[in-house]
């Protein structure tokens, strides 16, 4: 058996890894394939360096990311309720739904921070009244929050 190269990939290469990556490969895919086409630069204690402060600018990235999400959950729990007008009839049923789109314009409005309305949990709301709804700002941070559905 012949013995593997590490290999830092320059791209996302399928089945092997993504940009960054440190890998072992055979030393003929890495000299035949993965180094001519630039997908790959052979380790030196300088590529390594290279690649430890690359990752963590990304780890300080994602952090600020999630502090961000944080602050935007804090926000929303200190506003607490948030309210939004629908035409009602008889019973206290509304015409059509409250849509995610809505209730991320009323978020938009009340804190002035985005939310994507893809990132909404609502339940069905087809009358007025109060109602929980969550929003995901980060894979690790949700907030929950009051609506309250009144007639326009």
């Amino acid at each position: 058996m012949a013995k593997r190269v590490q290999v830092v990939l320059n791209e996302d290469v399928r089945k092997l890894g993504g940009e960054g990556d440190l890998v072992e490969v055979a030393p003929g895919y890495a000299r035949n394939y993965l180094i001519p086409r630039g997908l790959a630069v052979r380790t030196t204690p300088g590529v390594l360096k290279q690649v430890e402060r690359r990752r963590e600018q990304e780890r300080q990235r994602q952090l600020e990311i999630k502090q961000e999400a944080e602050s935007i959950k804090t926000a929303l729990a200190t506003i607490g309720l948030f309210t939004v007008k629908k035409q009602a009839g008889e019973g206290e049923a509304i015409f059509g739904t409250v849509t995610a789109a809505e209730v991320a314009e009323e978020i938009q409005k009340m804190t002035n921070k985005e939310v994507d309305r893809r990132n909404i949990t609502l339940p069905d709301i087809n009358k007025l009244g109060e109602y929980r709804v969550e929003v995901k700002l980060h894979p690790e941070v949700t907030a929950t929050l009051n609506l309250r559905v009144v007639p326009q």
